[in-house]
């Protein structure tokens, strides 16, 4: 089984109860109270942009407006800050769906990174215009983090819709 491009692989159509499971799963490890780490990964970022990437339909801009809301709430941070980020990236995500499926996982890693240094830099920049603190230079390894675990997420979220091989050899498919 490969790990770069799913073109080599039929997939089985995604349940959206998943989609919305996964997401729910993205938001709870992002509501943890592990401490404020300016480098920290954004998990629901990761899966926000994954499934812009694979569900357009399903998952885009409305999705990661209503995502961020739950995180600036959650943060207390103004309101809109994540939601702006988090529908930038989301945006980003859907326009380049296509393209991005073309590439290995590696490369998919290097096209994705400056999506989350965009959600980063919006976050950062709404942060400061309205006067809050700058949160240390940590936060430029937010996005290298976020672009690592592109293949945990390609791995866990895929994993449902991978076929069995099937080892009758008459079938085209």
């Amino acid at each position: 089984m490969s790990l770069g491009r799913t073109a080599d692989q039929l997939l089985l159509p995604v349940n959206p109860f998943f989609i919305a499971l996964s997401l729910a799963l993205a938001l709870a490890l992002n509501l943890l109270p592990l401490g404020r780490h300016a480098a920290a990964p954004d998990v629901l970022a990761v899966v926000l942009a994954f499934w812009g990437v694979h569900q357009p339909r399903r998952v885009g801009v409305g999705v990661a407006f209503l995502c961020g809301l739950a995180m600036d709430v959650h943060k207390g941070a103004l309101l809109g800050q994540h939601a702006l980020a988090y529908t930038v990236l989301g945006y980003a995500a859907v326009m380049m769906h296509r393209r991005l499926l073309w590439f290995g996982l590696a490369g998919q890693m290097a096209q994705v990174l400056p999506l989350f240094a965009l959600a980063t830099g919006v976050a950062l920049t709404v942060r400061l215009v309205v006067g809050g603190m700058f949160p240390g230079w940590g936060i430029l390894l937010a996005p290298v983090f976020d672009a690592l675990l592109w293949p945990v997420a390609h791995v866990l979220l895929l994993a449902p819709q991978r076929r069995p091989p099937d080892p009758d050899k008459t079938r085209p498919l």
